[in-house]
């Protein structure tokens, strides 16, 4: 976290509201700010920055609708909550859509705002922790985690960057294979040079070799001209070969030799070419099964597996479902501000992911396209994500599905911190939660 102790600035020109939010929040463990003043709080805003801001939509001589906007020039980060009577509803959720967190309608008690305010900040610290990982996208390219495993296999991914050396990246389909294909490129020195991928298991095996290698004219039905290959197109820079465990064993030859001498064969020609393409093969097979049952060439598992490398499923790295949750809203959005209710987010978090990040990727943009008003409940996640929460013939409550997502975590885990980390909120707000659902 940023702080030790997070910041909250309260501005509404009621007196007695304003000293009870502050009393309250105190006792929530802010450090807290009031301002009956709207144009005092805009000046703070200009120097000191805020966590989190609750603002008064009706004040003078500036509204909470004008203070909204200059908070949102001067200090972006802090996550503004609207204050509204009753009749001033439709203005609350218009300052929503302009980039406000959520609203509170009066009146509300001690505890209310007390929990809402938690909330907030679970929201705050996701969204400044996206914040930081786009700031560090030089580092990790566009493979958002911050799984350890992960962030030592692009660790070892950068290691071997450089050097001319094949590389084979497993993992279960969806698991971002290719980003780490391109991470690798894009830290070498062939960087300005091509990345040139190939599916091989979207070909039959003939088309495949023409893919792969090129044709002359005339060299089968429909050749009518001359074709360059892939690996042509990849010279001097990366050729990635996706789904490498569903090539042929002819092809598996005419791959061993090319790794090899670097020379091959156009079909239906007898020049030879020479081609300088460094080699990442993936799979979401267990090429030693394969190996071991034949399909697969001892020679060229051994040459594609000089170095190894592992994309971890998502269901083994739970604490990047929030961050790219955030990462897939924000770059769907395309500019509107789009939140995640807390209990779709709990949701996201318990839902296993067969599919992986493509799965959540694919469900995000469903959510955020058909979201009204900035706002992506449960009703916008996919059927087969609800359907999957559900126990016998009745559902599961959101509240069993994050005590029960907690209670996973924290068997996992050695300490609290690392379960709090895992689940993408601070220690207090897990502590809260564990004495909530007796864990």
């Amino acid at each position: 976290m940023k702080n030790e102790k997070p910041t909250v600035a309260v501005v509404d020109d009621e007196e007695h509201i304003l000293k009870t939010m502050g009393i309250c929040l105190e006792s929530a463990g802010f450090e807290v700010s009031l301002y009956a003043d709207p144009e005092a709080a805009a000046a703070a805003f200009a120097t000191k920055k805020f966590d989190l801001a609750f603002v008064d939509l009706k004040m003078a001589p500036i509204d909470g609708m004008q203070l909204l906007e200059r908070i949102r020039r001067d200090s972006p980060p802090t996550t503004v909550t609207m204050i509204t009577a009753h009749g001033s509803l439709d203005t609350a959720i218009e300052a929503v859509k302009r980039g406000a967190y959520y609203y509170l309608q009066k009146p509300f008690d001690f505890q209310e705002l007390q929990l809402f305010s938690l909330k907030a900040l679970e929201y705050h610290n996701l969204s400044w922790e996206v914040r930081s990982l786009r700031a560090r996208v030089a580092d990790t390219g566009s493979f958002v985690t911050r799984n350890k495993t992960m962030l030592d296999t692009l660790s070892l991914a950068e290691q071997v960057a450089d050097s001319p050396i094949t590389v084979l990246i497993e993992g279960e389909s969806g698991t971002g294979k290719e980003l780490i294909a391109q991470f690798i490129h894009d830290r070498s020195t062939r960087t300005g040079k091509p990345f040139v991928k190939v599916n091989c298991a979207a070909l039959p095996t003939e088309l495949l070799e023409s893919e792969l290698f090129g044709h002359v004219k005339g060299a089968f039905t429909g050749a009518t001209r001359d074709r360059q290959g892939r690996f042509e197109a990849a010279d001097g820079g990366t050729l990635f070969l996706d789904e490498i465990a569903e090539v042929s064993p002819a092809i598996q030859v005419k791959l061993l030799r090319v790794i090899q001498s670097k020379e091959f064969e156009r079909v239906g020609d007898n020049a030879t070419r020479r081609v300088d393409a460094r080699i990442i093969a993936a799979t979401n097979r267990n090429l030693k099964a394969a190996l071991e049952n034949g399909e697969f060439r001892e020679d060229l598992f051994y040459r594609l597996n000089a170095v190894r490398l592992k994309a971890l499923p998502l269901r083994e790295r739970p604490e990047d479902i929030p961050l790219l949750v955030e990462h897939f809203t924000q770059k769907i959005a395309a500019g509107r501000t789009v939140r995640v209710e807390p209990e779709a987010m709990a949701m996201l978090r318990a839902y296993a992911w067969p599919g992986n990040v493509r799965e959540l990727e694919n469900a995000m943009e469903r959510a955020v396209l058909l979201s009204r008003g900035g706002a992506v409940g449960p009703d916008l996640l996919p059927e087969e994500l609800t359907s999957s929460l559900e126990t016998g013939s009745a559902a599961m409550t959101l509240e069993d599905v994050e005590k029960a997502h907690i209670r996973k975590v924290l068997a996992r885990c050695s300490d609290y911190e690392e379960a709090a980390r895992l689940l993408g909120i601070d220690r207090s707000t897990l502590w809260r939660k564990r004495e909530k659902y007796g864990l």
